[in-house]
């Protein structure tokens, strides 16, 4: 029952189910069942929110033209089990996909609770190589910002917004409505397109999703939705 209960004050906290973005381009609600989850599990609460509980979960919609994603969390604390990153390292992080042709292609905006706080944004890039199978957890590299803010971890419990939107090879992610990362993936950019998504690791979270128009019709899952995960 307390589970349940929880749901509902944070489903009561997500907002309502569309609403626009700077371009003024509206946002919808992704359901579970509009979600291709490659990895975990993200399963459906009330009001279409999302319950993580997995070491691991990874996760697709189909992007628009648009490569703009947020998500309204809260994080729960560290999962019961805890799974290492394809490098050996330990963290608790919850983060958006862009430009995700595969899990060998895509950029991450990653906000990192543990063990070190903050916002890193990372491009994967594997050309030619197109499941996790064959490109592990190589081609990573960190991209420096142009402008960056200290971001703590988030508090328990709390409901927040993070965002991630796209143009050309510029990126910049909001943290509740607040600019914390800016910068240029410069020429190694991922061609426009890809899907969009999220991803976390260690973490129990409950979210909701909204991504573009036409990313997620109604009752259409993803199609050719692939359970390979990604490191």
């Amino acid at each position: 029952m307390m589970r349940w209960r929880l749901f509902g004050s944070i489903a009561a906290l997500m907002g309502a189910a569309s609403f626009a973005n700077a371009a003024g381009d509206p946002l919808v609600k992704v359901g579970a069942d509009q979600l291709c989850v490659t990895d975990g599990a993200a399963s459906a609460g009330p009001g279409d929110v999302l319950s993580v509980a997995t070491p691991a979960m990874r996760a697709v919609v189909p992007a628009s033209s648009r490569q703009d994603i947020e998500a309204r969390f809260a994080f729960l604390g560290p999962t019961d089990q805890t799974a290492a990153l394809g490098s050996g390292a330990v963290r608790e992080q919850f983060g958006l996909k862009l430009r995700a042709a595969d899990p060998c292609n895509l950029v991450y905006a990653m906000w990192r609770f543990a063990p070190t706080p903050g916002v890193v944004v990372q491009l994967k890039r594997n050309p030619g190589q197109h499941n996790s199978q064959t490109c592990h957890n190589n081609g990573y590299r960190e991209i420096t910002p142009s402008f960056a803010e200290p971001v703590a971890a988030p508090a328990l419990g709390r409901t927040y917004r993070l965002r991630a939107e796209m143009e050309a090879s510029t990126l910049k992610v909001s943290v509740d409505g607040r600019v914390v990362w800016q910068g240029d993936l410069g020429a190694d950019a991922l061609p426009e397109g890809g899907a969009v998504g999220i991803r976390s690791d260690n973490a129990k979270l409950s979210l909701t999703l909204f991504a573009p128009v036409g990313a997620a019709p109604s009752g259409a899952p993803p199609p050719h939705c692939v359970r390979s995960g990604d490191d």
